[in-house]
């Protein structure tokens, strides 16, 4: 008896099996016409051009630092994985992940923030109670650097050492 999962796997399997060798019969003229026939049929409604960029030292600086929280989490990963380890070293090393974890996130938070409220491009590090940021911008003074302590010391509530310094973007 046939039952209705496989009629609609053969239909779907058929399907499939029909585009794709339409697909790979199809030469690189007729995909362009169709898509030349698509794009006059649905010309865009609006072109807008979006330029984001970066300083080259924030990005230096991510990528540092990424490139040392992945090669923390592959050893204490290694150390999950590793059936000669005991489970007090594994649930070291998993908690010692989730840490890993929560500050990355608090980082991102802390640099969405200066984003969202300040309009700056920033990196930040965080390392036990230090926080450290480091601003993209040409303003170096004291009253934006205090107003960036402020907004970043209210997402914790401990007190934080921060530390704000700016960099030519």
């Amino acid at each position: 008896m046939i039952n209705k999962q496989s009629v609609w796997f053969v239909t779907l399997f058929s399907l499939i099996l029909v585009l794709s060798i339409y697909y790979v019969t199809l030469n690189d003229s007729g995909l362009q016409n169709i898509i030349d026939d698509f794009n006059k049929n649905n010309p865009p409604t609006s072109s807008v051009n979006v330029n984001v960029e970066e300083s080259s030292l924030l990005v230096s600086l991510r990528v540092l630092e990424d490139e040392s929280v992945l090669k923390e989490m592959d050893d204490l990963q290694s150390i999950l994985l590793d059936s000669t380890k005991t489970s007090e070293e594994k649930n070291n090393a998993y908690n010692s992940l989730m840490a890993l974890n929560q500050k990355k996130g608090e980082e991102e938070k802390i640099e969405k923030k200066i984003k969202e409220d300040f309009g700056l491009e920033s990196f930040a590090k965080i390392k036990n109670d230090t926080i450290s940021i480091t601003i993209a911008s040409l303003d170096h003074s004291f009253t934006s650097a205090n107003s960036i302590i402020r907004a970043v010391q209210e997402l914790f509530e401990e007190n934080k050492y921060i530390t704000v310094k700016f960099q030519n973007a």
